[in-house]
């Protein structure tokens, strides 16, 4: 005995049998930014007011600058996941949920890697 009706058996429609691992990551990326964005958060208070030099000082240290990397990895990946249920529930047709599905991780991955870099670059001139 099954219970989805006889047009959804017939279409095919079920489960994605990949809600579940979307929906750990999310939340796992989420339990990691939290920490992430008050080291930054406490981070940008106490050198707010310092020279450039000052923060490029601060900003070379490999672990300052491993802790920026990461923040920004997670919260780019974090922003692409939510972007993609958003898309996968409101968007509607098919061809429009894809273009701005692709899009949309196509612009946070060109972001991110610009991101990386330039803390990269300042953590290691």
């Amino acid at each position: 005995m099954s219970i989805r009706t006889p047009l959804a058996h017939v279409r095919g429609l079920g489960t994605a049998k990949d809600g579940t691992h979307h929906w750990w990551v999310q939340r796992v990326t989420s339990i990691i930014l939290v920490p992430l964005v008050l080291w930054f958060a406490f981070s940008m208070l106490r050198y707010s007011r310092v020279e450039h030099e000052v923060f490029q000082h601060w900003l070379s240290n490999p672990y300052r600058a491993g802790a920026m990397v990461a923040l920004l990895a997670t919260a780019f990946y974090h922003a692409s996941l939510g972007m993609q249920v958003i898309y996968e529930d409101y968007v509607r047709p098919e061809g429009a949920k894809f273009i701005a599905l692709l899009v949309t991780q196509f612009v946070l991955f060109l972001l991110g890697a610009i991101s990386i870099v330039a803390v990269l670059k300042i953590a290691l001139a």
